[in-house]
């Protein structure tokens, strides 16, 4: 992470005291590290079978990004198994994201995230939280106020296709997030996260997954 990016994570602390509570506000604050026990509350596939299962074989059809190729091929954490799942579900069974679905559970916005309709999600990989301090990193966990503003920076309320990608948008902390770029070549923030792998469907949300760690706006 550039070494701004490392500044603006290293007063994180200063954050929970201005920060907006987008995402809590709209949710209920259950712990999620049932992301699982979510799975048949909060799904919304179809009730036709072979609907369902067309979806499913079809999901990575319009998947984008070098990083697609480490998405397993069968599972609850291939394309086809995320497409039937609400969003927080979903990445919970993403081998990529298990630092994020384990924020997600700290912050108690799972059960938000998989109620939420039409949506887009911003995915730092566990290597972009890699790039953050252990020590700070750690304590931002602790932090539900803050990790909760973190979070809600990296969702857009409204489900954007790769073709409405580039251009400034109103995240969920009541900020804004700009992408720059077009076809399949994008960066999200300030900090110029490359987005790895892209518009992949779930039931209720495209995700892109990027490759940093995204900072709200001061």
């Amino acid at each position: 992470m550039k070494s701004n990016t490392l500044r603006r994570t290293g007063g994180l602390a200063a954050l929970a005291l201005t920060a907006t509570m987008g995402l809590a506000a709209c949710g209920n604050s259950d712990d999620t590290s049932a992301s699982a026990s979510d799975s048949t509350s909060m799904s919304s596939t179809p009730s036709d079978n072979s609907s369902s299962d067309s979806m499913a074989s079809d999901a990575g059809a319009q998947t984008f990004g070098p990083g697609c190729s480490a998405i397993p091929t069968s599972g609850a954490g291939s394309f086809g198994g995320m497409a039937t799942q609400p969003v927080a579900t979903a990445a919970s069974a993403n081998p990529l994201l298990q630092t994020l679905v384990k924020a997600v559970g700290a912050a108690g916005l799972g059960d938000t995230l998989n109620s939420a309709q039409g949506i887009t999600v911003f995915a730092p990989t566990d290597d972009a939280f890699g790039k953050i301090p252990s020590k700070t990193l750690d304590s931002v966990l602790k932090d539900k106020k803050t990790l909760t503003t973190i979070l809600s920076h990296h969702v857009i309320g409204e489900q954007l296709s790769p073709d409405q990608l580039a251009g400034t948008h109103k995240t969920l902390a009541g900020d804004t997030v700009t992408v720059k770029g077009s076809g399949e070549d994008f960066t999200v923030g300030d900090e110029n996260a490359k987005i790895l792998c892209g518009n992949i469907p779930t039931a209720n949300a495209t995700v892109y997954v990027v490759d940093t760690v995204l900072m709200p706006n001061s």
